[in-house]
């Protein structure tokens, strides 16, 4: 079980069949610090019309700025049991290009 502290609070990702998630979760304190889904009013009409692994990118550089703005550097990544792959893989990346460190 993967375990977030307030130092290093946890990145959950939910993947539906249409749509992507992640929270920013400190699990010792029970809050989600931040968050952010392809159904966010910032960047829904950016994912109109496009692939899922493009819309996952958006995501996942969304939920960095969100992440970094509330003073988070470093996360430890949960997959929710997903493979590391597609649209996760893609969610991952653009976290880690938007300057979370896991």
């Amino acid at each position: 079980r993967v375990y977030g502290a307030p130092e290093r609070p946890r990145m959950a990702v939910f993947r539906s069949s249409n749509h992507i998630s992640v929270q920013i979760i400190d699990d010792k304190a029970m809050h989600t610090v931040a968050s952010a889904s392809d159904m966010d009013a910032a960047i829904r009409s950016e994912c109109e019309g496009k692939p899922k692994t493009e819309v996952a990118k958006l995501v996942g550089t969304l939920a960095a700025s969100r992440g970094k703005a509330a003073g988070v550097t470093q996360v430890v990544f949960d997959r929710g049991g997903y493979a590391y792959h597609g649209r996760v893989q893609a969610l991952a990346n653009a976290a880690r290009e938007g300057g979370l460190l896991f």
